[in-house]
């Protein structure tokens, strides 16, 4: 189990024993894993001792179809509150006073019929 207290080779230890089983639930040999990922033999040996690049542990998650545990390893973060105001842009505050073309202009040489009542 991986805690905050565990140090850094450990838990990279521990997480190449994981792909190690992900690979063999997957009945597939180093070899197989290897050819998938595009990676030679020795890199997924490695890999599965804990010592990994982050490039080749991604590629064996990929070769796996394990990828998307990835989202559970390491979520996405949500938006903050400060990205979403920037996002939003600046609000309007009141109406500009320009009318377009949807609003017709009073015609200013026609009749007032203001009074023909």
């Amino acid at each position: 189990m991986i805690s905050s207290d565990t140090s850094a080779d450990d838990i990279s230890r521990q997480l190449g024993e994981r792909l190690k089983h992900a690979r063999l639930n997957a009945d597939l040999t180093q070899l197989d894993v290897a050819k998938r990922a595009g990676i030679s033999r020795k890199a997924v040996l490695n890999a599965e001792k804990g010592q990994a690049q982050l490039s080749v542990f991604v590629a064996i998650l990929l070769a796996l179809d394990s990828v998307a545990q990835l989202n559970q390893f390491l979520p996405e973060p949500p938006i903050s509150p400060v990205q979403l105001s920037k996002l939003r842009g600046k609000q309007r505050q009141r109406a500009s006073g320009k009318r377009g073309s949807d609003h017709p202009q009073p015609d200013e040489n026609a009749p007032d019929n203001s009074d023909a009542w």
